[in-house]
Order: C-alpha cells, then structure tokens, then sequence
C-alpha cells in the first residue's frame, strides 16, 4: 500500500480501528434515506429486468457502505430475485415447454398403446371363438349330445339310452327264454293272490328249462303230478301255463295247468267237484275230452276253463310258454301304454280299500 493510500485511510479511521466514516466514497449520506433509495433503485431495476444477473452486480456496487447497508442491499437484492421469480419462470417456460414433452402427453400416449394392446386381444378372442365355433360346427352336436348336463340333448339322450337299456334286457331275456316277448303283463285278478294285476311275469319257451317232473315234450308239470313230487311254482303244485286258443282274439291266457286228459276220455272222475256243477261227464262240458290237452284253471277262478267254456283242453301246441318269475307292478307300464288301464284305475286299485268278495276273471 503506497504511504499516501495509508494516510488517507488513517484520515478517514482516526480511532484506528478499521471502521470506515459513515460517508462512503461518493459522499452520500450514511441514513436510512440512503438506504432506502439505493434500495428502492436496485429493486425497480431488478423487477425490470430479466433475471440476467445485473441485479447482483448493482447490489455489490451498493454493498461498499457500512455493514448496515451491506445487510440491506443484500436482503432488497434477494427480496427482488425472490419476488420477481424471472429465473424460474423462464427455465419453466423456455426449457420445460420447449424441449420436454408434458406429462399429459406422455400419459395419453401409454393409454393409446394399452388402447391398442386391448384391440389386440380382442382380435386374438375373436380369433378363437372362430376356431371355437367351426370346431362346435364339426363335433359339437356330438360332444353336446353326450356332455349336457340339461336341455334337450340330455333329454334325448335319456329317452335312447332308456329305450337302449330295455332293448338289450329284452334281447337278454330273449335269449333266456326262446320267446318273444319274454315277458307278459297280468292283465286279470284270475290268479290272484299268486299273481297280481300289473305283475310283469318271465316266461320261457315250452320244453325249455324242463323239470324232472315234467312227462311231456313241453316241460309242463300239472297240478295232478306235482302233488305227487311236490313240485310247485307260484305258491301252488303244477306249472303255470300261457296258452291262445284257437280263434281268440283276446289277450292269450295265463292258467295254471291242472290235470292231462286224452281224446275221448271221460275225466268227470278226475275233475275236482268244488271246480264244477256237473252231476255226471254228460253235464261237464267238453266231456269225453274232444282231444288230448291240459284241463287248467284260474287260482281265483270258481270253475275249470273246460267247465265254464272258455277254452276246450288246452293242446300242447296252444301252449305259448311256461311263467318262471313275476315281477309285481312293472307291467303297469304295458297296460297304460295299450289302454287296457287307465292312471285313475291305477291309482283306485293300488289304494288300501277293504273288499271282502274277490270276483273272479276269465284270464
């Protein structure tokens, strides 16, 4: 330092202690005025301007004064910066807008894509719903036909497979019996309580299953010879027959055979009495025996076919098969179906009346 900057600086802080002289070096005034108007200059000339940093640089032209305006001009100086925001706004105005796409737009443009994404997947369903559809077009009649579970596929299906299912019994029992049908529906109460109205009853072939007992090419054993051997069918000695005579447009009837006769024979003696009126073979009908057959009768009947002259003696060849097994109520199905029971009749004869008289029937 040159001893004359010393001496003008030892003028200026007489007391030595480095604090300068409350007029600063352009002579102004060291107030609050000053102060203010210094302030009040570099705040007009910071909300004017742009932000560029002239703003600082008159805030440190004004800082050679005391500590106390030093303190002032640095407070207006970032009062300005603050208030006038010129630096903030420009960088958001003049970078983000212009260089950085918004927000907005880049979320619009995620939603274009998952838009499109969507569309995608719609197209690949409906693909498949067309590949579903021809193949429902090629096996779905079929596949429905044996899957659905309701409507009416499932109905048809059950409705064939019933049928199915009675057809091959049938066929079974067919191949059992060596008849058709292998099976008969009671139709009368004539053997009750052996045999019951709607009992669906087995029969078999003549001469087929033939018991010991039997002395014929039928397999018939009477009532007469199954006393002797004690055989029995249907709670009752002898077999139980069903024959169709000859001109009977009827329903074949089902009997229980009694007694053989032959042609020309006189069996008043053989016949039991409680079974007819007659006093002697003259008043028995179809008595001498106008061929070889079989005497039968009912099990609820009062009198002999013979005798009450539904049938003459029953002739081997009349006879359509031998009844093995009953089963009750089954055969309901094949009255209702003919019309030879009504549902009404049905349900009048399967209710608990009491009927103290049991009529009699012819077959």
């Amino acid at each position: 330092m040159d001893p004359e900057d010393r001496s003008a600086s030892e003028d200026n802080d007489p007391t030595g202690t480095g604090e300068h002289d409350s007029t600063d070096a352009t002579g102004s005034s060291s107030d609050g005025g000053a102060v203010d108007e210094i302030g009040t200059k570099a705040g007009s000339e910071t909300d004017s301007s742009s932000g560029s940093g002239d703003e600082s640089s008159s805030g440190d032209e004004s800082s050679s004064g005391t500590n106390g305006r030093i303190d002032s001009n640095d407070s207006v100086s970032s009062g300005a910066g603050i208030d006038g925001g010129s630096e903030d706004e420009s960088d958001g105005s003049g970078v983000e807008n212009d260089d950085v796409p918004s927000t907005g737009s880049i979320d619009e443009r995620e939603v274009d894509i998952e838009g499109n994404e969507g569309d995608i997947d719609e197209n690949e369903g409906d693909i498949e719903g067309i590949e579903g559809d021809i193949d429902g077009g090629e096996r779905g009649i079929f596949q429905r036909f044996r899957y659905d579970m309701d409507g009416p596929f499932m109905w048809i299906r059950e409705m064939l497979s019933s049928v199915a299912i009675v057809l091959l019994i049938g066929l079974v029992l067919f191949g059992v019996s060596g008849v058709w049908p292998p099976m008969v529906a009671v139709e009368s109460g004539s053997m009750e309580p052996n045999m019951e109205v709607g009992d669906l009853v087995f029969v078999t072939e003549p001469g087929r299953f033939a018991p010991d007992a039997a002395d014929n090419d039928i397999g018939v054993v009477t009532h007469e010879a199954g006393q002797e051997v004690d055989y029995r069918t249907f709670n009752d000695y002898g077999s139980v027959v069903i024959f169709q005579p000859p001109g009977r447009q009827a329903s074949p009837i089902i009997h229980r055979a009694m007694f053989h006769v032959e042609e020309g024979e006189n069996w008043y003696d053989r016949a039991d009495g409680q079974y007819h009126s007659a006093n002697d073979c003259e008043e028995l009908r179809h008595c001498p025996a106008p061929r070889d057959g079989f005497v039968t009768l009912g099990d609820d009947n009062r009198e002999y076919d013979q005798a009450n002259g539904l049938a003459e003696p029953v002739a081997e060849e009349w006879v359509t098969g031998v009844a093995r097994v009953r089963i009750p109520y089954l055969g309901y199905v094949r009255l209702i179906t003919t019309g030879q029971v009504e549902v009404g009749e049905l349900l009048a004869l399967t209710a608990p009346t009491p009927d103290p008289y049991r009529g009699t029937a012819s077959s």
